[in-house]
């Protein structure tokens, strides 16, 4: 974080103190109101994993990428409040026109698993690959949305293309239509799932740990390699393990287990169905009463999904009860600072892309968007 973010951080802390006395019922008609006054110049979008208290505020609700495109859409809403994580709010304002304000509620909302590849590393990574062959022709960076500006900037400029949990095996059989091989980063799991979902062996597959000199491996070895997976994972995502799949399993005969492809492999090998948060959402909703669903994914989402589908059994497939932490960060606290200070007339948290990196990374997204996505 740099210093003008640290300096943000410290002034909203000593904002906020004071709204920290406030009842629930305080905040919730003050939050109201000030929607109001702002009308329709704002939006607040509200990713699938946020808590209650924030999403009934929201009026969209989805993944990432779904929301920025949505906010992209709606040129005629002067502010977008993104109740989610950074990269979320980033690719906001890469796809939103010039005029239009993006304010995450919480600088601290960040996310471990975009902050495992660092723009410093994959460079070297790439580095080291165009000392191995000519990257350039050969390999094809695809970074997931679920990353910084930065690194979809530096995809940009390398002929890369950004990917979504639901269509990254689309964006693989591009990849390989046009190179050889393929830098995937920041998530292994996603990865390793995609590439085996297309066809691919594990002898295909090289996880590259950045902290290695040629990510742990000789130079013949990433020669013979087909896809390069970045060491990296989401921890929400990681602490679903076979075992749990196992223990549901011997305690429900007819259950069916959904997870998201950040999982490891050795969960997504033993559910019945693998895919993204809107996957997993329209699977369930759609589901016949009486159905007994396990899900892996964040907790927030799940106890949502149980909540409105009260004749369907839902599980939590983890026994540990683990939350996004980052995402959690945006309450409806935060939220209410934030839409307040617009109501008289002050910008908090403002994200906002520089404008060569806003370019470049919004010409990965495009790529992936002329797909179809």
């Amino acid at each position: 974080m740099d210093v003008s973010s640290s300096a943000m951080l410290h002034k909203s802390a000593r904002e906020i103190q004071s709204y920290q006395s406030l009842l629930p019922e305080e905040i919730h008609v003050r939050t109201v109101q000030a929607k109001e006054a702002l009308g329709h110049h704002l939006v607040i979008l509200g990713h699938n994993y946020q808590r209650d208290e924030v999403i009934e505020f929201s009026d969209f609700q989805g993944d990432s990428l779904k929301l920025a495109r949505i906010s992209s859409e709606l040129s005629d809403r002067k502010y977008i409040v993104f109740c989610g994580v950074s990269f979320m709010a980033e690719t906001a304002d890469i796809l939103s026109p010039s005029n239009q304000v993006v304010i995450l509620p919480d600088l601290a909302a960040g996310c471990s698993m975009a902050d495992m590849a660092e723009l410093e590393d994959v460079e070297t990574v790439w580095e080291s690959l165009c000392a191995i062959f000519p990257a350039e022709e050969k390999v094809m960076p695809v970074v997931y949305v679920n990353s910084t500006a930065e690194l979809k900037a530096f995809c940009g400029t390398h002929g890369g293309i950004t990917c979504t949990s639901s269509n990254a095996q689309s964006v693989f059989r591009w990849a390989f239509e046009h190179r050889e091989k393929i830098l995937f980063f920041p998530d292994e799991h996603l990865g390793r799932y995609t590439a085996k979902s297309i066809g691919l062996k594990e002898s295909d597959l090289l996880v590259w740990d950045p902290s290695l000199p040629n990510g742990g491996h000789t130079p013949e070895e990433i020669r013979q390699a087909t896809v390069l997976l970045w060491k990296g994972f989401c921890s929400v995502h990681l602490m679903f393990r076979p075992e749990h799949v196992r223990a549901f399993r011997s305690n429900y005969s007819d259950l069916k287990v959904i997870v998201h492809p950040e999982c490891c492999e050795g969960v997504v090998e033993q559910a019945d169905l693998v895919g993204s948060t809107e996957l997993i959402i329209q699977t369930v909703s759609n589901s016949a009463p009486g159905t007994t669903w396990a899900i892996g994914t964040e907790l927030n989402l799940v106890n949502r999904l149980k909540r409105i589908h009260a004749d369907k059994k839902i599980f939590f497939l983890s026994p540990t009860v683990c939350q996004c932490s980052t995402m959690f960060r945006i309450d409806p606290i935060h939220l209410l600072w934030a839409i307040e200070n617009l109501v008289d007339g002050h910008v908090v948290n403002r994200i906002s892309v520089p404008a060569d990196e806003k370019w470049w990374a919004g010409r990965a997204l495009d790529r992936m968007m002329s797909l179809g996505f």
